[in-house]
């Protein structure tokens, strides 16, 4: 089937055909297996769905994503690997793990009563909303009877076509069309290209979506929250093992963890801002993209990181400077120029190999308590307020019995540096600590939106 072919919509009635639908010469399936037997195998077959927030490999051929993150961390529980099955859309997963064909699928899917008649929900571990989305400049839509006449179209066999089922029920006039999809992202880029008036989609690939088509808009909330879950088979071994994980990740704070990483920067959306970046990354990034590159093999750090920080420092502009007499793209001030031998702030080249440098001091300084993305992150932090006041974040974190080596929790008592109650008990003193906070957000902001445009 073509993207845009016309499909039965799935309702109950075509949820039941599953299982007929698995050929005859389908392998024996592995999906039945006890606890035991998938130790012994070594491996955790995972049926998931291609997605920005879901799984795709980055740059290093590697898997990543929200739902990677959480069947890597079982795996490692259960002491296997993983070895991951993409499906070509939802229908043929729920198909498979209703078959056997993997232990459990990981594919944002959202918890149904249709669907339970013929799969297992393991463990919920999100929440989203599902939404109208339309661009600017498209349908003026305000209520459900505006949408009367508009182009809509949703993935094939998604609980949108269950909503908007149930919806038609007092809006009759409601009509859509049904598309064969991995996700939901080639309708929301079809409404971006003005060849689709509007799609539906969680809250969660929207907000993710919109940081490269800022055009999208949300007019409407389709749906009350519904919860994504784990898929397993119907006769599934692994339920007791699941609860008993899903527990844990709770008790450990890594689904927050979690969703700091993979939708705290998406929260932040800005048109203007967003569609400035894109902007300024097809004018001003060229010219200095190799200069990023050549800091990054010396010092490292990966170089979107470095354009990053530098964009929000400076908005690549090599002649910015600010009030307090930073300057340049990496606005360095001049004792730090100095000290790393940068001759002329405003030069593009110096400018970015310094500021690599002292970002790369700053994190060798780290104790090696930090490990992973948080030592880049508390690192930014110190360029932003020093080091010094760093340490006494971490000296706060201790206190409250938090984690000083993790930026999810060092970020949650940086704001306390400028309450007297807590800054006249530590050494550095008073610090405008909600800084390196938007600070850093800011930062993973736009490295999101620089993957994203580069990608594209």
């Amino acid at each position: 089937m073509g993207l845009w072919s016309t499909s039965a919509r799935w309702s109950g009635g075509a949820l039941a055909s599953l299982t007929a639908l698995v050929a005859c010469s389908s392998p024996e399936p592995a999906g039945f297996e006890t606890v035991d037997q998938i130790v012994e195998r070594g491996e955790l077959i995972v049926l998931t769905l291609e997605s920005p927030t879901t799984y795709h490999l980055d740059e290093d051929g590697e898997p990543e994503g929200y739902e990677v993150a959480l069947v890597k961390d079982l795996a490692q529980e259960l002491g296997v690997s993983v070895r991951y099955e993409p499906q070509r859309d939802l229908r043929q997963l729920l198909t498979n793990i209703a078959a056997g064909r993997g232990h459990l699928a990981a594919g944002g899917v959202t918890m149904t009563e249709a669907r339970a008649a013929h799969v297992t929900f393991g463990p919920a571990y999100k929440t989203v909303t599902e939404q109208l989305v339309c661009r600017r400049g498209g349908p003026r839509i305000e209520a459900l009877e505006d949408l009367s006449g508009v182009d809509i179209a949703v993935v094939q066999g998604s609980s949108y076509v269950e909503t908007l089922q149930a919806l038609r029920t007092d809006h009759p006039e409601l009509e859509w069309r049904t598309v064969d999809a991995p996700s939901a992202m080639p309708l929301l880029e079809a409404v971006q290209a003005e060849t689709l008036d509007c799609t539906v989609a969680d809250s969660t690939l929207v907000a993710h979506a919109r940081l490269r088509f800022p055009e999208l808009l949300t007019p409407l909330d389709l749906s009350e929250e519904r919860s994504l879950a784990l898929v397993l088979p119907t006769e599934t071994q692994l339920g007791e093992a699941l609860d008993a994980w899903s527990e844990r990740l709770h008790e450990t704070g890594l689904l927050e963890r979690l969703d700091q990483r993979w939708y705290g920067a998406t929260r932040q959306f800005d048109y203007v801002d967003t569609a400035r970046f894109i902007r300024r990354l097809e004018e001003r990034l060229p010219a200095l993209r190799p200069h990023f590159e050549a800091a990054a093999a010396e010092t490292g750090i990966d170089w979107r990181w470095l354009a990053s920080q530098a964009y929000q420092e400076s908005h690549w502009d090599e002649d910015a400077v600010s009030a307090t007499g930073v300057r340049g793209i990496m606005m360095l001030t001049l004792p730090t120029a100095n000290e790393l031998g940068v001759e002329d702030r405003t030069d593009p080249a110096q400018s970015i190999a310094g500021g690599a440098r002292y970002l790369r001091d700053l994190m060798d300084r780290l104790p090696e308590d930090v490990q992973g993305r948080d030592r880049l992150f508390l690192a930014l932090s110190a360029y932003n307020i020093g080091m010094g006041h760093l340490y006494d974040a971490r000296r706060l974190a201790e206190r409250q019995s938090l984690e000083k080596g993790r930026w999810g929790d060092v970020r949650k008592v940086l704001p306390l540096l400028s309450d007297p109650e807590h800054y006249r008990t530590l050494p550095r003193g008073y610090a405008r600590g909600h800084e390196p906070v938007r600070y850093v957000s800011n930062i993973r902001r736009y490295r999101i939106l620089l993957d994203l445009h580069l990608e594209a």
